[in-house]
């Protein structure tokens, strides 16, 4: 024990030297980056920029920075490199702040902020398009082997409160590194463009990145403010419907199939809602599944009608919008069967018989009955 004594004291020493050296002296001083900018790159689109301050003092350490947005929305995030792109709307300006920072298990340090701003563009109140809706719908084209489905992009707005008459608006869309304007307007009485529409677009179909929207606008009277809105796809991608829906009864089996819709992804990527109508008593039956085909049992004396409608499944992206109910078929016979109708004939003739039978009972009886009532009356 004497002589463990002194070898752990020199152990522990060696251990606190060590973490000495790797920890950071708390006494450093950071400093904010410098040249802090802010630029647009494109429709909702900016990259932050900033240098390192020259004047930092280097003491074999790896500084990081922090990242604030302000506004349009909050946000921070941490980034060891000196520049970073960011995806947000900016109708309404653009500002953030940085910070050079030195952190680990032990401190955290952190310089001032410097800060940046786009200012918002300008415009009148009120004068912007409001109520922005898009919707995505995807189609074949047989004509392409490289890309063999084709989205459409469909977009409607209202006209704002302020703008004056003569407004027109004009929207554009970007899609990654892609910008269009549209060229395909429907319009209101007073023939200002108040829906879009692109029958190709730049979209995959499978894509997961943000789908930018501007509609800006001109007026001989004021400035029109833009505005515009980010969508995820999945949130506005109209599924088309499934295809060659087909469905038998033999005997009380009803046994029902489809395909896929339309769609760049696979089939397992599908999920389908099957809607069964009795006809002859009004019930309804809504089954879910993620295969192709459904079998029910079913009484053989109604007629139905029958529906499909799909959705992406989780699995491949975030739960969307189910397409709409494909057109009803019809299958079965709400008519009498001629056994159903023999049985009402022989249950109605055994009852006539009976009330027959009883009347002629009624009668035998109360003769006698009558005999003494004419009797007694005279």
């Amino acid at each position: 024990m004497v002589i463990m004594a002194p070898i752990l004291l020199i152990l522990l020493g060696a251990t606190e030297i060590l973490q000495a050296d790797l920890l950071p002296d708390e006494k450093i001083s950071l400093l904010p980056p410098v040249n802090f900018t802010i630029k647009v790159t494109g429709l909702a689109q900016v990259l932050l920029h900033w240098e390192p301050n020259p004047d930092q003092e280097q003491r074999n350490v790896n500084l990081e920075y922090q990242v604030k947005i302000n506004a349009p929305k909050e946000d921070d995030y941490e980034t060891r490199i000196t520049e970073s792109n960011c995806v947000t709307i900016l109708h309404q300006g653009f500002s953030a702040s940085v910070r050079t920072i030195l952190q680990n298990d032990h401190s955290f340090l952190a310089s001032s902020w410097v800060s940046a701003e786009v200012q918002a563009p300008p415009g009148s109140p009120g004068t912007s398009a409001v109520n922005l809706t898009c919707t995505t719908n995807t189609t074949a084209d047989n004509y392409s082997h490289l890309r063999p489905y084709q989205v459409s992009l469909h977009c409607t707005w209202l006209v704002g409160t302020d703008a004056p008459e003569d407004t027109q608006y004009f929207l554009y869309y970007r899609y990654g590194s892609w910008t269009e304007e549209c060229k395909e307007y429907s319009k209101d009485i007073l023939e200002r463009n108040i829906a879009c529409w692109f029958p190709r677009t730049f979209i995959h179909s499978r894509g997961r990145d943000w789908l930018v929207v501007l509609v800006n606008g001109s007026s001989k009277h004021t400035a029109i403010k833009p505005f515009d809105q980010l969508f995820a796809l999945h949130t506005i991608d109209q599924i088309n419907t499934p295809l060659n829906v087909t469905a038998e009864i033999e005997g009380t089996r009803l046994s029902i199939q489809w395909e896929k819709p339309v769609s760049a992804f696979p089939s397992h990527c599908f999920d389908y809602e099957v809607k069964i109508h009795n006809t002859r008593n009004g019930y309804l039956q809504i089954e879910k599944m993620m295969t192709n085909a459904f079998i029910s049992i079913i009484d053989d004396f109604s007629k139905y009608d029958i529906q499909v409608r799909a959705a992406v499944s989780s699995m491949c992206r975030e739960a969307g919008l189910w397409s709409e109910w494909s057109q009803p078929i019809y299958v079965g016979n709400d008519e009498q069967k001629p056994l159903t109708k023999w049985f009402l004939f022989v249950l109605m003739a055994t009852i006539c018989l009976i009330l027959l039978i009883l009347s002629l009972i009624c009668r035998i009886k109360l003769g006698p009955l009558r005999q003494k009532l004419k009797s007694s009356v005279i």
